[in-house]
């Protein structure tokens, strides 16, 4: 580079220069000291193609201030100039934007229309933000522009949108940014800015990969980065929940094996209310509260039980239990009429099955004869349902269905004129006595057998332990009888065990995949399975562990009676 003076109309703007081809440039605030003491700062000059002419690479405003003063006097001073080598574009436009950073800091688009230049000049990123003393990210920002589409560009160029709006629309798709360009050029349409844009760009839900459990490496699908910040979203909210809700499951698990006696994992959205808790140590019984924000934020809360909860474990201490002792469980694992649903099927199932084995049930009579039971006087089993839900439900089964056909037959060897009424459970009448007396006395062993088994079926206790043995001695398969109906989804309330269901069905990942969704969807899901939709598997004679012959519980909460009776008399019927 050599310094010199040359004369004002040997020189012109060169293309290199990021003002190039704009309006003359203001230059009220540096004319009185050109007019007064001339140029001292010498202009950045290279040739341009003429050994006697050069193109201003930097001081554009000197220039044009030089030319307005030799306009009014009538004549022109060289000016002083540094020549630059010819050839070393990258040079020539970093020196012209050094010169502008230095005095103003030009518009972004400006910014960027250089840098780009200066990237296909062969310039690194570092080499630009250590040239202009800028970090890295500032010049990615600035080059992030590169992605908006040129209207948008020239939209922020001339201030007509901030910057918080060009940002978000650097991460919108070409298509977006031609939609919102329609909106933004439509007088009477409303084009979304700042935050309602990331909003119309993300469906109303933007989710941070930060809030992100699981390893951000292991999700499949599109993450949009923000290169005038450092956030990232994830592109897919369903896809993105599918891994969370699996990386939940996951830390529940871990919980779950570092023995934690018991971690609720609360739908999206809803508080944990810590005023309503006391925080309690896991050796006394604490449990693991895991919330989940709509955003996708999770939080583990360890050690806490509900304030009635903690009362009751105080209690238990003072009477002297083992400090280890884990609080009762706030509710058990079925409702009511859940408990209802399941005794009652249990139930028809087993009598029906007990007709194909009259000997059996020759040897039960016998036993109720000797030891009786609440049913011996003899009355039969009222078959009392919770709601008419319940009772339409067990109707409606195959086994009670098969167990009315049978009846009806015994009925009539009887002569009995109620093809619907019941065998047992007379009123005590003598005549009424002898005259089944003499009709049992005309029937043949198999027939009184026959009439035996529906009598003891009829008088068999619903609910009872002895349910659960003959079930279990019988091979009884509620698959044949049993089917889960709308009733048996519109008594599942509990997400907890809706969710252990559908990994029963649909397998763990599944299962993994959806425990924070409501016990609604999760029923969904469960009922696809079974019908074969929406791309589920078809899944034929399902059987949840409660219908099942041993009956299973799917928690350690109680509250199962039906597996409890089986736990009574296991010992008598299984040999270990």
């Amino acid at each position: 580079m050599q310094l010199a003076h040359i004369p004002i109309d040997r020189l012109n703007i060169s293309a290199l220069n990021m003002r190039h081809g704009k309006r003359a440039p203001d230059i009220s605030d540096i004319l009185p000291s050109v007019r007064a003491r001339g140029v001292l700062v010498p202009l950045l000059v290279r040739p341009n193609g003429s050994p006697e002419t050069f193109e201003i690479v930097a001081g554009r405003r000197r220039y044009f201030a030089a030319k307005s003063l030799a306009d009014e006097r009538g004549e022109s001073d060289a000016l002083p100039c540094a020549i630059m080598e010819d050839g070393d574009d990258a040079d020539a436009l970093e020196a012209s934007l050094i010169e502008n950073i230095a005095r103003l800091d030009p518009d972004e688009v400006s910014q960027w229309e250089t840098f780009s230049r200066l990237i296909r000049e062969g310039r690194a990123i570092a080499d630009i933000a250590a040239t202009f003393g800028l970090t890295e990210l500032q010049v990615k920002r600035v080059l992030a522009l590169g992605e908006l589409l040129p209207k948008i560009r020239e939209a922020y160029r001339r201030e007509e949108i901030d910057a918080e709006t060009a940002r978000y629309l650097t991460m919108a798709s070409k298509a977006q940014q031609k939609d919102w360009l329609a909106l933004y050029a439509d007088p009477e349409q409303y084009a979304p800015r700042g935050f309602q844009l990331k909003q119309w760009l993300f469906g109303g839900q933007s989710i941070s990969t930060k809030v992100a459990l699981f390893a951000i490496e292991d999700y499949p699908g599109l993450i949009v980065s923000d290169l005038f910040g450092e956030d990232s979203y994830f592109a897919d909210a369903d896809l993105f929940w599918l891994k969370q809700n699996e990386a939940i499951a996951a830390r529940r698990d871990a919980y779950l094996e570092a023995g934690w006696a018991q971690v609720n994992v609360l739908e999206p959205g809803q508080y944990f209310h810590s005023w309503d808790h006391e925080k309690t140590p896991k050796k006394k019984g604490g449990k693991v509260v895991i919330t989940v924000s709509h955003r996708g934020e999770v939080e583990c809360h360890e050690g806490w039980l509900s304030r009635k909860e903690a009362r009751r474990a105080r209690a238990n201490e003072g009477g002297g239990e083992q400090e280890e002792q884990v609080a009762k469980p706030s509710r058990p694992e079925l409702t009511g009429p859940m408990q209802n649903y399941v005794d009652l099927h249990r139930h028809a199932a087993v009598r029906t099955a007990l007709l194909d084995h009259p000997a059996i049930a020759l040897r039960l009579m016998v036993a109720h004869a000797i030891a009786g039971s609440s049913l011996w006087q003899v009355r039969c089993e009222p078959q009392r349902a919770a709601n008419e839900t319940v009772g339409a439900s067990v109707a409606a089964c195959k086994a009670e269905a098969a167990f009315a056909e049978k009846r009806r037959e015994v009925l009539a060897l009887l002569g009995q004129p109620d093809e619907d009424g019941a065998v047992a459970g007379g009123n005590g009448d003598a005549f009424a006595l002898a005259s089944v007396l003499a009709k049992l006395v005309a029937l043949s062993d198999d027939d009184v057998l026959r009439v035996l088994a529906i009598v003891m079926a009829e008088t068999l206790e619903a609910g009872s332990a002895v349910i659960e043995a003959l079930g279990n001695h019988l091979n009884v398969d509620m698959s044949a009888c049993w089917q889960a109906d709308d009733a048996f989804f519109e008594l599942l309330r509990d997400r907890e065990i809706a969710n252990l269901m559908l990994a029963d069905i649909g397998g763990k990942p599944v299962a993994d995949g959806n425990v924070s969704e409501k016990v609604k969807t999760q029923k969904k899901i469960i009922r696809d399975f079974l019908a074969g939709e929406n791309g589920r598997e078809k899944v034929d004679a399902w059987l949840p562990r409660w219908m099942k012959f041993p009956a299973q519980s799917y928690t350690n909460r109680g509250g199962f009676r039906t597996a409890d009776q089986w736990a009574k008399v296991r010992h008598l019927f299984v040999s270990e």
